[in-house]
């Protein structure tokens, strides 16, 4: 492979804004693994954000790839699957898989897309300095015509028309829109463009905890949400502390630290059988085989609120929760399901096109 931009790349970033700022190139968040595609001629690799090689496992695609893109090229975009005109963010994690046979087996059944954003290279010239303007109109015309699995992003200069998407394609499965400045040239591993996500709050339970990798201080907070049978299940973690607050949140939370996890919720935790069937927390896994997956079981009777964007397949927060404040007049037993906000269903077609 001889590109004028070669591998490994690592992607440029958004940092997070609270509103849709003014007289920007606007672009649907999509939820999927950020990648970019380096094409020259009959090789196809894939890196992801990192800049690690993705190619191995996503052979369906890299052959579409192979097939549609331009015959020298570097592409910055986004991998994802859909399930019922939605994205499916599960679906795709199961396709890091060290086993080549159950990588091959899920091209079958769980096909991904890509969803390609920017152009960083084309032929014989690198695009990186060229503002983003000229870029898209490059891209534009590289991927005229091109057809599923490979689908060029949406785009808009228009803010109310972002507004719109933000408020629509969530019911899709997507994050929310990204904001780049039209002279924008690509500033690797750089945090220059813009993120609005959506935010929604919930109370939930406190459950337990895990100590930071610093010292005896909160790492993070397990947290928790009852269903309709009464049962307390795992929906996330919220990691995000000073470390002041950290060593007071260990102080706030020694009342109901408990010796061990007997008659806790989430006893089965200690169980290896239960990690694999239930995605629990402190759980090895392909995306964390080294951390430490011990925790701190405390009694479940502190009430927290947090804020998430939105729920993966309705049972857990996607990403990280935001701890905002205790709620010390909510009782454990009233953090249910029942008080999360669903979004609005949205076609995932309706997003990419006829050619979906």
């Amino acid at each position: 492979m001889d590109l004028p931009v070669m591998p490994p790349v690592k992607p440029m970033l958004a940092k997070s804004v609270a509103k849709i700022p003014p007289g920007m190139h606007y672009e649907a968040k999509w939820d999927g693994f950020r990648a970019v595609v380096f094409r020259d001629g009959a090789e196809v690799e894939l890196g992801s954000r990192t800049g690690k090689p993705l190619t191995r496992y996503f052979p369906e695609l890299v052959e579409a790839l192979r097939e549609r893109l331009p015959e020298r090229c570097v592409l910055d975009g986004e991998i994802m699957i859909a399930r019922d005109g939605r994205l499916d963010f599960d679906a795709l994690t199961e396709r890091i898989h060290p086993a080549d046979s159950r990588v091959r087996m899920l091209a079958g059944s769980t096909p991904t897309f890509l969803v390609a954003f920017d152009l960083l290279a084309l032929a014989d010239a690198s695009l990186l300095d060229v503002p983003l303007e000229g870029r898209r109109a490059l891209l534009v015309e590289a991927l005229s015509g091109v057809t599923a699995p490979v689908h060029l992003a949406p785009a808009t200069t228009d803010r109310e028309v972002a507004r719109h998407w933000f408020e629509q394609y969530e019911g899709a499965g997507l994050d929310g829109v990204v904001a780049k400045p039209l002279t924008l040239p690509y500033l690797r591993d750089e945090r220059a463009m813009y993120k609005i996500k959506h935010e929604r709050t919930a109370d939930v339970v406190v459950a337990g905890y895990r100590f930071h990798r610093s010292g005896p201080v909160v790492g993070s907070l397990l947290l928790g949400l009852y269903d309709t049978g009464g049962t307390l299940q795992h929906v996330g973690v919220s990691a995000s502390f000073t470390m002041k607050r950290r060593a007071e949140l260990v102080e706030e939370l020694e009342p109901l630290r408990l010796e061990d996890a007997a008659g806790h919720p989430w006893a089965a935790w200690e169980q290896e059988a239960a990690h694999e069937g239930a995605r629990l927390p402190g759980a090895p896994s392909r995306w964390s085989a080294r951390k430490d997956p011990s925790w701190v079981p405390v009694r479940p009777e502190r009430v927290a609120e947090v804020a998430y964007d939105h729920m993966e397949n309705g049972v857990r927060f996607r990403h990280t929760a935001r701890f905002r404040r205790w709620r010390p007049d909510r009782t454990a037993e009233s953090c249910v399901y029942g008080q999360l906000e669903e979004p609005v269903g949205y076609d995932l077609a309706e997003i990419l096109g006829p050619r979906s």
